[in-house]
């Protein structure tokens, strides 16, 4: 074996089924590079920042690249399910490891929160007289009914809500083109490429505002972490994993800068506001027949692709956690049908509150869950980070052994990618909207202190416990 191979033997063997296959893997991928964010969210960003939210989309954009090449150095380094989780245990220590894989089951809850929230909004679309916590609690239902049968099944439906984001977006791209060089639609006499800049400018509000919005971004690239949690349940990671990462480029210049270029050109900012959909907006001033309700049903499935990998999602880091002894044991076991049913279970009554919210403030639910959301996957990205620029130290010393899949410019795009995310973390302190995060995260971290004191309290070793991996040299 070279020192650049995966090194399998060191794979432990979770006890899952390898149910996942390249397309699956693949349209994972693909599925969670296009949200909720850029369904829903894009509408609020696009009202604040005009036609520059195109420019932050793309910084942002090339930041999780970093971030995705990073993790893919690690992932080929060592394949394992617990993903972010164990390379911060393995890197910075037992208390990391508690507190990421938390934190990121934290935030695929309220994720899945905020996914129903949309999905509810959508189907008022069709039927305003349903109340939205209704239509947010039979969804829940049926997701959880996905999860618990296999992966496979998992992996089908979630290729499947991928494969329909994918052809509408693309066809999205391609009727927006043609009205604006053929001029056809409702639209076609106002639809220039000139509504980048002619109303306001490129700027509108100021590069400040522009700024504001990169948090919202952010969220709408949560989940392309995902899939570092299939690396466990893939049939073949070492060929599958790079290949997704690799394709995150282009997946981003399609359908977040492309996609957006082409609505603002079709239609001027100023008609975009929060709490739609810009897509089914701009198919509505197209005014082709029945256009906005495919662009709303297609919404509506990456919604519900979006919180089916947060229920997969969380069942795996659950288990993680109890196989590290910080989670209860219960989560550890797998079901006849190898899925981590008790995890799942409980991540899913726990998104119950979505539906609460969807009851009581409706008109908040999106805002609140978001901006938790965010910030959960903010740290779970840093850590990701730190990870990799210490493992690139270990290795630099020989400790380690080389990745197969070395990321770009060494430690050097992590710490960028670090710094752009620490002021990206300022940002929301900023604002007063989506502060209400950072009060929720000092109450996660003294809840997290206080678990991790109670643990130590029971099984001190839990505290001294590194990876041997780690330790060695040569």
């Amino acid at each position: 074996m070279t020192s650049a191979q995966v090194d399998t033997e060191n794979v432990p063997e979770e006890g899952y089924e390898r149910g996942l296959g390249s397309r699956q893997v693949q349209m994972i991928a693909i599925g969670g590079a296009i949200g909720v964010g850029l369904f829903m969210g894009a509408g609020a960003n696009i009202a604040k920042a005009g036609p520059s939210i195109i420019l932050m989309y793309a910084l942002a954009g090339v930041v999780i690249f970093f971030i995705m090449r990073a993790l893919g150095e690690l992932l080929l380094y060592r394949p394992v399910s617990g993903s972010f989780a164990e390379y911060a245990r393995e890197f910075l220590g037992p208390f990391f490891g508690f507190v990421t894989g938390w934190t990121y089951w934290l935030m695929w809850v309220v994720t899945g929160m905020a996914e129903l929230t949309a999905a509810a909004i959508y189907i008022n679309f069709w039927f305003p007289e349903i109340p939205q916590w209704v239509s947010a609690l039979v969804f829940l239902v049926v997701l959880f009914g996905v999860n618990l049968i296999s992966v496979k099944i998992f992996g089908e439906v979630e290729f499947w809500f991928s494969m329909i984001k994918v052809t509408a977006i693309i066809g999205m791209i391609v009727i927006g083109l043609g009205v604006l060089t053929l001029g056809f639609s409702d639209a076609g006499d106002t639809a220039t490429v000139s509504n980048l800049w002619s109303h306001d400018g490129f700027f509108p509000n100021g590069i400040g505002s522009s700024l504001m919005t990169l948090q919202g971004v952010m969220f709408a690239y949560l989940a392309v972490e995902l899939v570092g949690v299939t690396a466990g349940e893939s049939e073949n990671p070492e060929k599958t994993l790079p290949k997704a990462i690799n394709t995150l480029p282009w997946r981003i210049i399609v359908f977040y800068v492309g996609a957006l270029l082409v609505i603002l050109s079709v239609v001027k900012w100023t008609e975009f506001s929060a709490g739609e959909s810009p897509f089914v907006h701009a198919f509505g001033e197209i005014g082709i027949p029945l256009a906005a309700g495919i662009v709303n049903f297609v919404v509506l499935t990456a919604a519900l692709s979006s919180c089916n990998s947060g229920m997969y999602s969380t069942g795996r880091m659950l288990r993680d956690l109890a196989a590290n002894s910080e989670a209860p044991q219960a989560f550890g076991k797998l079901n006849a049908r190898k899925t981590p049913a008790v995890g799942i279970t409980v991540s899913v009554a726990l998104m119950g509150i979505g539906v609460v919210l969807n009851y009581v403030v409706p008109e908040k639910a999106f805002l609140y869950v978001t901006s938790v959301a965010t910030a959960a996957g903010i740290w779970t990205w840093m850590m990701i980070l730190v990870s990799h620029i210490r493992y690139r130290a270990a290795v630099d010393a020989g400790r380690l052994r080389a990745s197969a899949f070395p990321a770009p410019g060494g430690a050097l795009f992590s710490w960028v990618a670090l710094l752009f995310l620490i002021g990206v973390t300022c940002m929301i302190a900023y604002d007063k909207d989506a502060r209400v995060c950072l009060y929720v995260a000092a109450g996660w971290a003294v809840a997290l202190a206080v678990g991790w004191a109670i643990l130590k309290s029971r099984n001190p070793q839990i505290a001294e416990r590194r990876d041997p991996e780690f330790e060695k040299v040569g």
